[in-house]
Order: structure tokens, then C-alpha cells, then sequence
């Protein structure tokens, strides 16, 4: 029967030893441990403290109504529905016709508009000459007409003298006469010297008639030079207002100036309404809500379709009112996008000037008294800052969600 206690040189297994193998594992197990939860408390507590974030956030960006500038009839429509265009490109065109006449109409305005222009400045150094020959016309006029007054004045003295002389005359031959006669019929004297008598009375009569006719001519000739010189006294006085006539002519001249350039602002305006009828992409991006047609009569300011813009894109962030109090402008951004699964780089823009809830259709109201204190949200606008590099397809969308990690300290 064999002994059941081991050999002699056969040493026994140390249960000791095969004890503490486990428990150093364990130490060395609960260690990492507590390191991993450190780093993770320590990276938690750095996030926390040096990086504020939020789901609540979207791209947004620019929805262009595009509309028409003028009433027309639509003749060409250039794109669809979700059809990606390029700034420029075009978009839908209007019957040309009724623009194409009123340009045409405006060119022919302004055309005669210049021709009266010129015209009008060219009467401008004639009436100036011509002012200046008429002053100078009638002060000679008015010279003259004094002369002939004069004159007339002088010859009218000697037409009087001239009477006075034949009244005298007439009156020592009436008186002869009269003498004669009683003398004639006593024959104191002769039939002839009676006959001589008659003959100068009459003569005396007759000189003193033409006298006084000549008396009277010499009259007319001075109120007839007078009327002349109240003539000449008006040419003069309406030659005198030669500079207002030349001032009025370069008011017309002025006046013809500002229709042609009232000439060239409505054919300006009829070139814009013809280029109007040439409906063009403003920026690029993508058309969508088209409502427009061929052959459809739109007005203007009728939305036709809606161009969403993939040039200029920002993000809106709700953060919480708790997390702003470390957040200011010019901060850096890490942007999450949801649809893409990649990281973009931004900066904080522009922070709120209210709540959202201030800022929406229907504002809360506590009419009650019944307060519940609600953490608010505050929209703040942050700014892609590769965008051009980073989204050169554009796959960025207004409306996506997006993720924003601030750094704020």
C-alpha cells in the first residue's frame, strides 16, 4: 500500500502566494479605475468650465422672395424646383415689347429736348446783341425825338411871330380900307388908290390866314414830334430791360437744360424697365416655391419663387441664460452638422437682445400671479469662418441641425 504523504525532495504548493496574485490585480484594476474616473472628472470639469454647448441650435440663412420690378406677361421660365443656380444666371423673362416702345418714345423725347436746348442757347448771345443794339437804337430815337421837339418849339415861335406880324398887317389894311371909302365916294382920292386899298386888305387877310395855318401846322409838327418822343421814351425804357430779356432767355435756356436731363432720366427709367423684363439670379443657391409661368400676367411685386441663398450662412444657437455669463462676441466655435457628420469652424457674432419667448408671436403673460421660474434661452448668431473651404459644394442647408461647442475661457 502506497503512503499518501509526498516524497521526500517534493516540496508543497505555497496557497499564499497564489492569494495575493488576485488581489494585486484587483488593486491595480480599482487604480486604473479611479485614474479613468479622474480624467473623465477632470475632462467633465474642464468641458464644464472652459466650453459651453447646446442641441438647440440651426443653420440659417437668406430666403430671397424673388419678384418682378414691373406687370408683365411671363414668355420664358429658365428654371425648376430645387434647381441650384449661380448669381446672374437667368430666372424668367417678360414680353419685351411694350418697354422696347417706350424706350424708344423716350429717345425720341429726348432728341427733341436737346434740339430745343440748342436752340435755346443759342438765342441767348443773339438776344444780347440784339438787347444791345435796341438800347442804343432807341436812346438815338429819343435823342432825335427831343431834337425834332425843339425844333418843332422854334418853328411853332416864328409860325406865331408870323401871325402876329400878318394880324398887324391885316389890321392897318382893314383900317386903310375902311378910311378909303368915305374918301372914294367924295373923290378925295382915286378909284385907283381905292382899288389898291381892297387889294392889300385882302392880301393882309389872305397873309394872315396862311399865318395862321402855318401857325397851326407849326402846332401839329410839336404834338406829332411829342408823340414821337413818348415813343421813343418806351423803346427806350423797353430797350432798358434788355438784361432782364437776356436773364428770362438763359432761364428758357435753363429750363430747355432741365427737360433734357428730365428727358434722360425717363429714357433711363424705360432702359430699366426694359432690362427688367430680364429676371435674373441675384445670388446663388437653390430655387424653391416656384409659382411661376409661361404666359402667366404677373404684377409688381409678385412673388414668383423663393432663392435660397448657400453663400451667406450663419448659426443660431438657444443657449441657455446660465451659460452666457462667460460668453462674449469674437469667441471661437467648434460647429457640429448633423447632416454632413463633419466639424466646422465659426465665432460668436452677435448674443440676443431678448429671450426667445420675448421674441415670440405671443409673449408669455403671468396675469395670475402663479410664477414658475423657467430657465430662458437666448439666440446667439455665430458666424462660419470656413465655410468657403470647408463646404465648397454646398451641402449646407438653412434649417439643419447643428451642434455648437463655444469656447469660453
Amino acid at each position: 500500500m502506497a503512503d499518501s504523504n509526498p516524497t521526500a525532495g517534493q516540496t508543497a504548493p505555497d496557497d499564499s502566494t497564489e492569494m495575493a496574485q488576485p488581489q494585486s490585480r484587483r488593486k491595480g484594476i480599482i487604480v486604473v479605475v479611479i485614474v479613468v474616473l479622474a480624467m473623465v472628472a477632470a475632462g467633465l470639469w474642464w468641458r464644464s468650465t472652459f466650453y459651453e454647448d447646446t442641441d438647440d441650435a440651426q443653420i440659417n440663412g437668406h430666403l430671397i422672395q424673388i419678384s418682378s420690378r414691373i406687370a408683365g406677361q411671363v414668355i420664358k421660365v429658365d428654371v425648376d424646383e430645387n434647381q441650384f443656380v449661380k448669381a446672374g444666371d437667368p430666372i424668367a423673362e417678360l414680353d419685351p415689347r411694350d418697354f422696347q416702345v417706350a424706350v424708344d418714345n423716350a429717345k425720341a423725347a429726348l432728341a427733341s429736348a436737346e434740339a430745343n436746348a440748342a436752340a435755346a442757347q443759342v438765342a441767348v448771345p443773339i438776344a444780347t446783341v440784339n438787347t444791345g443794339s435796341n438800347l442804343s437804337s432807341a436812346n438815338a430815337d429819343v435823342t432825335g425825338a427831343q431834337a425834332a421837339i425843339s425844333q418843332a418849339l422854334q418853328q411853332l415861335d416864328a409860325a406865331k411871330a408870323r401871325v402876329a406880324q400878318a394880324q398887324a398887317n391885316d389890321f392897318k389894311a382893314q383900317s386903310d380900307l375902311t378910311r378909303y371909302k368915305p374918301l372914294v365916294a367924295k373923290d378925295v382920292i382915286s378909284k385907283q388908290q381905292y382899288d389898291a386899298a381892297v387889294a392889300a386888305a385882302d392880301a393882309a387877310k389872305a397873309a394872315l390866314a396862311d399865318a395862321q395855318a402855318s401857325q397851326q401846322a407849326a402846332s401839329d409838327a410839336v404834338r406829332v414830334a411829342r408823340e414821337r418822343e413818348r415813343q421813343a421814351t418806351a423803346q427806350l425804357r423797353y430797350a432798358q430791360t434788355g438784361p432782364q430779356q437776356v436773364e428770362a432767355q438763359s432761364a428758357r435756356a435753363r429750363q430747355a437744360l432741365a427737360q433734357v436731363a428730365q428727358a434722360k432720366a425717363q429714357l433711363e427709367q424705360a432702359q430699366l424697365n426694359l432690362s427688367y423684363t430680364h429676371i435674373t439670379a441675384p445670388v446663388s443657391g437653390i430655387i424653391t416655391r416656384k409659382s411661376v409661368e409661361i404666359n402667366q400676367n404677373v404684377s409688381v411685386g409678385q412673388n414668383l419663387m423663393t432663392l435660397v441663398s448657400l453663400e451667406d450662412l450663419w448659426v443660431t444657437a438657444n443657449f441657455k441664460e446660465t451659460q452666457l455669463k462667460h460668453m462674449t462676441a469674437g469667441q471661437s466655435v467648434e460647429i457640429h452638422v448633423d447632416a454632413t457628420g463633419k466639424d466646422y469652424k465659426g465665432r460668436v457674432t452677435q448674443i440676443g437682445g431678448a429671450t426667445g419667448s420675448v421674441l415670440s408671436l405671443f409673449p408669455p403673460e403671468n396675469a395670475t400671479g402663479n410664477y414658475v421660474k423657467v430657465v430662458q434661452r437666448v439666440p446667439v448668431r455665430i458666424d462660419f469662418t470656413d465655410l468657403k473651404d470647408e463646404d465648397s459644394n454646398h451641402l449646407l442647408r438653412p434649417g439643419l441641425s447643428v451642434e455648437p461647442t463655444v469656447r469660453v475661457k
